[in-house]
């Protein structure tokens, strides 16, 4: 009991530490050295086309976020987005590959492979509303490829 409460105390101190962060980056005049000040390294840099940089911030397994934040090619704040949400989630479509759908919702709190079915879960944990807890899960086949994808309720399991 007592390791479930640190952990809830430690999920309730990132979510704040993170609105914090990003109440103090603003669109147009924070730079690079802003961004790895109040979040510090990037689980990934993620090229763009125009030769900006979307650094991709993972909150995950013990969050229920992930950001990908952009830098302009000048290297100045474009965008910050939390892209665990449902109108990212519609985007996983079957057929739609593992790379893309990284590069959609960053790196997945679990990765869990089945043998027999040669299929590979991942879930991401994201929230419903203020509290209501949820798993978006991508099962993709042995070519990489997603076949089904949806959310469901995060029920405690019982111990």
């Amino acid at each position: 009991m007592a390791l479930l409460t640190a952990l809830a105390g430690t999920c309730i101190a990132l979510a704040a530490c993170d609105q914090q962060s990003l109440a103090e980056l603003h669109e147009g005049v924070s730079t690079e050295a802003d961004v790895r000040a109040r979040f510090g390294e990037p689980e990934r840099i993620w090229p763009e086309a125009d030769g900006a940089r979307t650094f991709e911030y993972n909150r995950q397994p013990e969050g229920h976020v992930n950001y990908m934040i952009t830098l302009a090619p000048g290297g100045t704040l474009r965008q910050t987005r939390q892209v665990l949400v449902p109108e990212n989630f519609a985007r996983v479509q079957p057929g739609a590959d593992m790379l893309g759908v990284r590069r959609l919702l960053g790196q997945p709190a679990r990765k869990v492979t089945y043998e027999l079915t040669r299929e590979t879960d991942w879930d991401w944990k994201w929230l419903d509303g203020p509290t209501r807890a949820m798993v978006f899960t991508a099962t993709f086949g042995p070519d990489g490829r997603v076949r089904r994808a949806g959310s469901h309720e995060d029920l405690p399991s019982a111990q």
